[in-house]
């Protein structure tokens, strides 16, 4: 997959692709709707997104909300066999753009897209003043094509951020799965830790959640994806959320343990799928307790990760 990060392509080979153009937190099934409809036989399949994400642009203090950082975000849509990202930063010269400059500017002389493809709450430009009626005006004086696509869902409501937010904060990992249509990942850098995992017998490979929408606190079977390095390939694991009250630690840490791994994985990039909440995060009388959870944790994820 080709990633650009801006919206002036002077590369004639980099235009004329049929893209999907939305902010894809989560990547869910309403997103891959909207992705599926770009496809087309005679241009690259591409995605427009924007990095940060125009809510974090705006509100840079508000809570952490997202479900993907921008790395997660890229894996996804490499997955769904996207070819060209197109991951424009959100900044003050994008963000004031009325709807028909970034039409023309962005869309039609900057990027050169083919085809158009947005989900019908689509909203863009300045104070997002455009609608799909006014892009598919803009293109058909561009010279683009617009598809929009109807929102989908359950019968209970449409797929959407917010309803995965609220499955992952009540540690309903399967519901949001269901939702997203793959299950939820924490992706980064393993990072160094207090190593105090090793010692306990339970080496830990630890991840940041910086700047994510945390899912509820405590204990997770999970699928471990190492990305690079020589250990690549998918382990089962069990994963800790939480901010160790054990060891009086408050930032939010999440660190993965891999059954059956022997190897050194600081520097590589882990996509850590949770499948099952398990249990709260807890505080236990001595080290002992705390080992005898760990045996009783690890074997149930065992057992639930050997069913899939």
């Amino acid at each position: 997959m080709q990633i650009f990060k801006t919206w002036t392509l002077t590369d004639p080979g980099a235009r004329g692709a049929s893209v999907a153009m939305g902010n894809f937190d989560g990547v869910h099934r309403g997103h891959q709707a909207v992705i599926d409809a770009a496809q087309r036989a005679d241009a690259p399949l591409g995605v427009i997104t924007f990095e940060p994400h125009p809510r974090e642009y705006f509100a840079p203090d508000a809570p952490p909300f997202r479900l993907m950082n921008a790395e997660a975000r890229r894996n996804r849509l490499e997955r769904l066999g996207v070819e060209r990202l197109y991951e424009l930063p959100f900044n003050q010269a994008l963000a004031s753009l009325p709807p028909e400059e970034f039409a023309r500017d962005v869309l039609s002389e900057g990027l050169g897209i083919k085809n158009v493809v947005v989900g019908e709450d689509f909203c863009f430009g300045h104070r997002r003043a455009g609608n799909v009626a006014l892009l598919q005006d803009y293109g058909a004086q561009m010279g683009f094509e617009v598809t929009v696509v109807p929102l989908i869902g359950k019968t209970d409501g449409v797929f959407s951020s917010t309803a995965i937010r609220k499955a992952l904060s009540e540690g309903r990992a399967r519901d949001a799965a269901e939702m997203l249509g793959h299950r939820h990942r924490i992706d980064s850098e393993v990072v160094h830790g207090a190593k105090r995992g090793r010692e306990l017998g339970y080496p830990t490979a630890n991840m940041t959640v910086d700047g994510l929408h945390l899912p509820k606190l405590g204990v997770y079977a999970v699928k471990a994806e190492v990305m690079t390095g020589p250990h690549q390939g998918c382990y089962d694991a069990v994963a800790s959320l939480g901010v160790r009250p054990m060891f009086g630690v408050n930032t939010p840490n999440f660190e993965v343990h891999l059954f059956d791994f022997n190897g050194d994985l600081y520097g590589a990039h882990l996509s850590v799928a949770l499948v099952e909440y398990l249990r709260p995060e807890a505080k236990f009388d001595g080290l002992q307790a705390l080992i005898t959870q760990m045996d009783a944790d690890s074997a149930q994820a065992r057992e639930i990760l050997a069913g899939i």
